[in-house]
C-alpha cells in the first residue's frame, strides 16, 4: 500500500510503499477512498503538536472496512465509514469517566497518535467509526469528520433557536458549511466575508444576508439586523473574530471553532452589561459525525471539494495552505 510521509517538520511530502497495516484487538483496518486536507493538518507537519515523524497525516478519512480485528463487534468487512479528528478515546481519564470523549485527555487524532488518512489504509479503533449512510460519497463524507462537524456542532448546541439571526464567520471550508448547516437549522442566516464577489456563493449556499467585512462595519451591520444570537467564527482571523462581538444581541454567543494563536481582543465592556459569552468548540466524537452525516443527507448539505489523487498529495496541501481551494480539497486513492 502506498503512504504519504513528511520524513521531519516542515518538510516535503512523499510517497511510501509499505506492507498494510494488520488490526489489533478492538481494530479495524479501513480501506482509504478519501481524505480531506485540513487546515489543522499545517500544524501537524511543521511539528506545532508533538508529533512524531516520519509523519502521515490525515484526519478526515472516508472509506471502507477492509479486516476487522479481534473482539470487534457490530462492524464487518464493507462496511462505510468515515473517522474524523476524533480517532478513539481512552475511557479513562475524568472526561471519559463523565461521557464526555471528545475531550479526553488522551484522544487519538489521527496523524497524531497513528498514522492517517493520506494513504490506501489505516488501523483505526472502533471506537473512532462514524457511518456514512447512503446517499453520500466518500468524497462528501470525509470533510464532515472535521470541518462538517465542527460546524454542526458548534451550532446545535449553541443558544440559538430556529428563527434567530445566526452569523457565519467566514466562507471558506469550514464556513461554507457553517452556512449551509445554519440555514437548514433554521436559522435566519448571515454569511459575513471579504469582499462583494462572496455575496453570490453566500446566498447560494442559503444565506439570507450578506456582510462584506472590507467595507462594512460588521458589528453594525449584525445590530441593524437585530443583533446575533450566536456568531460562529470559522476564520483564522482573532481580530475579525473580536470585531463581531458588538454585533451579538444580550446574551449573544460567539463560538470560535477557527484558530489563530493571537489572542482575540474584547473588552469587558462588551460582555458584561449584556451578557454575552465567548467560548469554543471542538469537533466531534464518532457518534456527532454520523448524526452530522445523516442530517446533511435529509437536508442536503454537501461540501464543495476540489480532489487529487493520492500521489499529488503535496499539491493539494501547498493548494490548501495558500487558501486557493474552493472551498475543500480531498484526495482520493482510486481505490
Amino acid at each position: 500500500m502506498r503512504t504519504v510521509q513528511v520524513a521531519v517538520a516542515g518538510g516535503s511530502f512523499g510517497v511510501v510503499e509499505q506492507e498494510p497495516p494488520e488490526p489489533g484487538r478492538g481494530q479495524v483496518r479501513v480501506t482509504v477512498e478519501a481524505c480531506g486536507v485540513c487546515r489543522t493538518d499545517q500544524a501537524f507537519v511543521d511539528g506545532g503538536y508533538p508529533v512524531s515523524f516520519p509523519l502521515v497525516p490525515g484526519h478526515e478519512i472516508a472509506g471502507r472496512i477492509d479486516v476487522v480485528g479481534a473482539d470487534v463487534e457490530d462492524w464487518v468487512p464493507g462496511d462505510r465509514v468515515a473517522v474524523g479528528w476524533f480517532g478513539g478515546h481512552c475511557g479513562r481519564c475524568t472526561a471519559c469517566r463523565g461521557g464526555d470523549f471528545i475531550h479526553c485527555a488522551r484522544i487519538r487524532v489521527p496523524g497524531w497518535a497513528y498514522p492517517g488518512g493520506y494513504a490506501d489504509a489505516l488501523v483505526v479503533p472502533v471506537s473512532a467509526l462514524a457511518r456514512i449512510p447512503d446517499g453520500i460519497s466518500a468524497v462528501e463524507a470525509a470533510p464532515m469528520g472535521c470541518a462538517g462537524v465542527a460546524t454542526f456542532n458548534g451550532l446545535r448546541h449553541s443558544a440559538a433557536r430556529p428563527g434567530d439571526l445566526v452569523a457565519v464567520l467566514g466562507l471558506g471550508g469550514l464556513g461554507h458549511l457553517g452556512v449551509q448547516f445554519a440555514a437548514r437549522m433554521g436559522f435566519e442566516t448571515v454569511a459575513i466575508s471579504r469582499g462583494a464577489a462572496n455575496a453570490e456563493p453566500a446566498a447560494r449556499f442559503g444565506a439570507h444576508h450578506y456582510v462584506d467585512s472590507t467595507t462594512a462595519d460588521v458589528a453594525a451591520e449584525l445590530t441593524r439586523l437585530g443583533g446575533a444570537a450566536v456568531v460562529l467564527s470559522t476564520v483564522n482571523n482573532s481580530d475579525a473574530m473580536g470585531a463581531t462581538v458588538a454585533g451579538l444581541r444580550p446574551r449573544g454567543e460567539l463560538v470560535v471553532v477557527g484558530v489563530d494563536p493571537e489572542p482575540i481582543r474584547v473588552s469587558p465592556f462588551q460582555l458584561v452589561p449584556v451578557s454575552r459569552t465567548v467560548h469554543g468548540h471542538p469537533s466531534g466524537t464518532a457518534r456527532d459525525v454520523e448524526e452530522t452525516l445523516r442530517f446533511a443527507r435529509l437536508t442536503g448539505v454537501r461540501p464543495v471539494t476540489e480532489t487529487l489523487p493520492l500521489e499529488q498529495a503535496g499539491a493539494a496541501y501547498a493548494r490548501m495552505t495558500a487558501g486557493r481551494a474552493r472551498y475543500r480539497m480531498v484526495l482520493t486513492t482510486g481505490r
